[in-house]
């Protein structure tokens, strides 16, 4: 083993407790809301970058275009850096001769990859270049997926979130019905679209950094030496944080795979973060078909004075496969729920922009106002057990944390203004008077252009059911995946508050149709 070696493998995989992989601080964090923001923020971060830019996602397309620069066909092209990212990576090799840039991509649709037309001219011009790696990520069972979106930047400066530098991300936070920038690369236009990410800087930026080198190795990458120290900062010179000087969570998921253990510190997190709720329970996801979550829920709707629930989610999965996939899972587990909703606590919520659905592909949950969450990890199987998954979280139960507090609520009113087209001061003023988030949301209704319209997953066919029950397409663990025994496993297992829940329903329906 050489000395870089020597450097590089000093990864520590072990947890420091049950859920969390590693606490550090932060001198600077950031909640950044949906695509337009993002991407010029991480351009800017970029461009002050010194030593390294890694950039990990389930997806990456060189083809969009991030915020500012030239385009090809703007006079002065010689000039100033492009807004292309694959021109723009290029850009940052010849104009920062320390600089080295490394890429690591989930390896699905490696054949369709090339059909990205200018994409595949855009790695035959990285070849060139030394110090720009682009890779796949194979490293994961058949049948899963690497996920984690991640951005660090010369040990100091990381990103972790929803986001993934590719196609069909932008929008602003007005999500408009149609806006002209929001076109994929053929010019074919796409629909509104929200999601947020965390930026950060200090301490936990190192560990990001940490885990990070120890992918890229994983995933067939030569070890990177580890940056050194320097005063600079990536940090975008007008961002305002949210927080300062405070503690940062970082939790993970992993399949088990070669050597590697499995890591199911999320699913961890969520049982314990949804059990500490007093109040309330704010999400926002892509997805909502995991069984021990749902559990979770499960036991505290069923006590005497339940926590509020709310949970803002897209109408149906982002197309026809994904649809079918994910959205029986989700009629069946919502209607256990409500099952044992006795109190009125659990609300499920489309955003609309006029007549339109906006997808929701952030990953988000606030408890409390004490505990914000932000990462990749989706309120599915999927990201309990099967994909490479990052959250990353503010407790302010933690040493120094408590200050956080007034900034999480702000955060959450910020939100759900922007999804009820109101002003954010309204927004703690109407829960006041409408005695919780579900009241404030039917009050306000659908009159304004943005709206939350509540979602009522209907019935699916009696093969749709039976899939979702088995777990079919969205397993616990990979080897389900192609195990037809599903006697062991499935959505409503016995004993469980959800199976009775379900029975009952299944009761009365058989009841109804005698």
């Amino acid at each position: 083993m050489d000395k870089l070696e020597n450097r590089v493998e000093d990864f520590d995989d072990t947890s420091v407790e049950k859920g969390v992989w590693r606490y550090a601080r932060a001198r600077r964090a950031r909640v950044v809301i949906d695509g337009a923001d993002y991407f010029d923020l991480i351009q800017q971060a970029m461009l002050k970058a010194r030593q390294r830019i890694l950039l990990i996602g389930w997806d990456f397309d060189t083809r969009i275009h991030l915020h500012r620069g030239r385009r090809w066909w703007q006079k002065g092209w010689r000039s100033g850096h492009p807004s292309r990212l694959g021109s723009f990576v290029v850009w940052l090799n010849n104009h920062r001769p320390d600089l080295e840039i490394r890429i690591l991509k989930w390896s699905y649709g490696f054949l369709k990859f090339f059909a990205r037309g200018t994409m595949t001219l855009d790695l035959l011009r990285w070849a060139r270049h030394r110090r720009i790696d682009f890779k796949f990520d194979t490293a994961h069972p058949v049948g899963c997926s690497h996920h984690q979106k991640l951005v660090i930047i010369d040990d100091d400066f990381a990103v972790c979130g929803g986001i993934d530098m590719t196609t069909r991300r932008w929008d602003t936070r007005e999500h408009q019905e149609e806006h002209p920038n929001r076109t994929r690369p053929d010019g074919k236009a796409y629909g509104p679209w929200h999601d947020l990410t965390m930026m950060m800087e200090g301490d936990v930026a190192v560990e990001l950094e940490r885990l990070g080198r120890a992918r890229w190795v994983k995933a067939g990458g030569k070890p990177l030496s580890k940056p050194k120290e320097d005063r600079g900062s990536a940090w975008p010179d007008k961002l305002v944080p949210h927080f300062e000087d405070v503690e940062i969570g970082i939790a993970r998921t992993r399949a088990a795979y070669g050597n590697d253990p499995k890591i199911d510190e999320i699913e961890e997190l969520y049982m314990r973060q949804i059990a500490q709720a007093k109040h309330f329970i704010y999400a926002e996801n892509q997805y909502f078909s995991s069984r021990t979550i749902c559990e979770a829920l499960a036991k505290r709707l069923a006590e005497p004075d339940p926590p509020e629930i709310v949970i803002v989610m897209p109408i149906t999965g982002d197309g026809w496969a994904e649809a079918q996939a994910m959205d029986p899972l989700r009629a069946e587990l919502v209607q256990a729920l409500q099952e044992l909703d006795k109190h009125d606590r659990i609300h499920l919520y489309v955003p609309m922009t006029g007549q339109t659905p906006i997808y929701v592909h952030a990953k988000l949950m606030i408890v409390d106002d004490r505990i914000l969450r932000i990462g990749s990890a989706n309120m599915n199987n999927r990201s309990m057990g099967l994909d490479s998954e990052c959250d990353v979280f503010v407790d302010c139960e933690r040493p120094g944390n408590a200050k956080a507090e007034p900034t999480i609520r702000e955060l959450r009113e910020s939100l759900l203004a922007e999804h009820l087209g109101i002003y954010k001061q309204d927004v703690p003023l109407k829960i006041e008077k409408h005695g919780s988030m579900a009241g404030m949301i039917a009050s306000v209704g659908d009159r304004n252009r943005r709206y939350l319209k509540p979602l009522h997953p209907g019935r699916n066919a009696e093969w749709s059911q039976e899939l979702a029950e088995r777990q079919t397409f969205d397993p616990e663990e990979p080897e389900e995946l192609f195990d037809f025994d599903v006697s062991k496993r499935g959505l409503f297992r016995n004993g469980s508050l959800l199976a009775r829940a379900h029975n009952k329903l299944k009761r009365k329906r058989d009841k109804t149709n005698e």
